[in-house]
């Protein structure tokens, strides 16, 4: 039986909860062909790094920080990732580089009943993960205002999405501007509060904090964060980050193997490891 693999590539790359994820997804299945593992590759030989895998046998590869970018050059980007700007699963069958983020904080989000047709939400952050889920949340009907450190930052962000797939209507603001703006949702883009930094937030001390509003944090380290708790003492709903991650890579999963993923297979197996780490109740 001919050996599938896939993996991640990154630099670093050994934090990566990819392979715990992907291989009990193997596993639940009877995948016993299939193996997910990690290289770390150096952004000055990513060319040879990709071409690696690709003669060895692989199926595919995930890519994370800080290749996304740069790696378009050498692949096909679909529609997607060409919109937002950055690759995170290629295909080396067909050479197609696609972007599975936007797609995984959607169908998370719909995972625990947040609409977003027609909502207001605000997104902090203007890196590659707020222009992922920037581009998916105007595409489903959002209307979606950005804060950023740097302003300057935020409107390229904005420029980039008007020409890359003719996005318009989004807004740039300062964090004391949002606060009254009325959302319903707020996404964290930012890595703000990542363990072990677990007593920050991107929300600013101080500055009153919207009521009632669902908040939703990309970090998952901790799995409850300080903005997760700033917004449930102002009555609202928190929800981590661990959702999108299992949901963004049971997209490749299924682009790689043609088979449903098991999504609670996936989310059990990267639970189960923060734990053993202390990390996913919070601690420091």
């Amino acid at each position: 039986m001919a050996e599938k693999r896939v993996g991640v590539i990154g630099f670093p790359v050994e934090h990566s909860l990819s392979p715990i994820m992907h291989n009990a997804a193997f596993a639940a299945l009877g995948l016993r062909d299939w193996l997910y593992d990690a290289m770390s590759i150096p952004p000055d030989i990513l060319r040879l790094g990709l071409r690696e895998p690709m003669q060895h046998g692989y199926v595919g590869i995930n890519v994370t920080v800080p290749h996304k970018e740069a790696i378009m050059q050498f692949v096909r980007p679909d529609d997607t990732a060409k919109a937002i700007g950055a690759v995170n699963t290629i295909d080396f069958r067909t050479g197609i580089g696609a972007n599975t983020d936007a797609d995984g904080l959607l169908k998370d989000l719909a995972a625990n009943g947040v609409e977003i047709a027609d909502a207001r939400v605000l997104v902090l952050g203007a890196g590659g993960a707020a222009r992922a889920a920037v581009y998916g949340l105007a595409r489903a009907g959002a209307t979606v205002a950005i804060v950023n450190r740097t302003m300057k930052r935020a409107r390229r962000l904005v420029k980039q999405l008007q020409d890359t797939a003719g996005i318009r209507g989004l807004q740039v603001m300062t964090l004391d501007e949002a606060a009254s703006w009325g959302m319903s949702l707020i996404v964290n883009c930012t890595s703000v509060g990542l363990h072990p930094h677990i007593t920050q937030s991107p929300w600013i001390v101080g500055l009153p904090f919207p009521t009632e509003v669902t908040v939703y944090d990309m970090v998952y380290r901790p799995a409850n964060t300080a903005l997760m708790q700033q917004c449930v003492a102002h009555g609202g709903r928190a929800i981590g980050g661990l959702g999108m991650l299992a949901r963004q890579g049971a997209i490749a999963f299924e682009l790689w193997t043609g088979l449903e993923p098991p999504i609670a297979v996936m989310m059990d197996a990267l639970r189960s490891v923060l734990e053993n780490k202390g990390e996913a109740k919070g601690e420091g």
